[in-house]
């Protein structure tokens, strides 16, 4: 049986009037080739539905990525039906995830689904942000008691966007008792705890897909 990958991107566009955001291209880039070269089934939606905004700064001409960004012309927007049928799900980042995705429902309950269903759950610096308010169905946060990564408090300030983040990614994490975990920052960092699998950055697009395809291919 082919594996089916639900990947769920941001259709957040702006930070502050002069400072544009969206998807990171590198983090949707890199594992959707990492996914499609294990000739998986990729599914790609967003929390709106549409043509997917990129984040300005992400944009690189890479050709080898153009196949992946024709998947952003046209998303279909995340639904409750989405819960099912796939293996793993995989949420990219970009700071447009900070907005759009911690209370949004229904990923909340696709997420859930996947968890209580002992599927893979994944996701890549920013794209955590999906993973916060996430609960199982006796109310105990997904993170909890879980070893997990994600962009950390150093790396925004270093940025200089903190002050304009609704929370801190890693500060947030631990709140709701995640075993954090981080990495030099801008280097490759990502961790498996179970079915739960997360990267810290950017760079750890590649390596938090190919933990998503061993925890599959187990």
């Amino acid at each position: 049986m082919t594996k089916r990958v639900l990947m769920v991107v941001t259709n957040h566009t702006t930070i502050t009037d002069d400072h544009k955001t969206g998807l990171w291209l590198e983090e949707f880039a890199v594992p959707y080739l990492v996914f499609k070269e294990k000739g998986y089934d990729v599914k790609v939606t967003s929390i709106a539905g549409g043509k997917v905004a990129l984040d300005p700064n992400s944009i690189e001409e890479k050709p080898e990525w153009k196949e992946a960004e024709k998947e952003l012309e046209h998303t279909e927007k995340l639904s409750r039906k989405d819960a099912e049928g796939f293996d793993a799900v995989f949420l990219p980042g970009g700071h447009g995830t900070m907005f759009d995705f911690p209370d949004n429902e229904t990923l909340q309950y696709v997420i859930q689904q996947f968890a209580e269903n002992h599927k893979v759950v994944s996701a890549v610096c920013h794209g955590p942000a999906g993973l916060v308010n996430v609960t199982l169905k006796d109310g105990t946060p997904l993170v909890k008691g879980k070893v997990v990564t994600a962009f950390t408090d150093e790396e925004e300030r270093e940025m200089e966007l903190d002050r304009h983040m609704p929370f801190l990614l890693e500060s947030k994490l631990r709140e709701k008792g995640a075993d954090f975990q981080t990495g030099p920052k801008w280097t490759d960092h990502s961790v498996r705890d179970g079915n739960l699998i997360t990267g810290q950055n950017p760079q750890s697009s590649k390596s938090t897909a190919e933990k998503v395809v061993e925890a599959l291919e187990a």
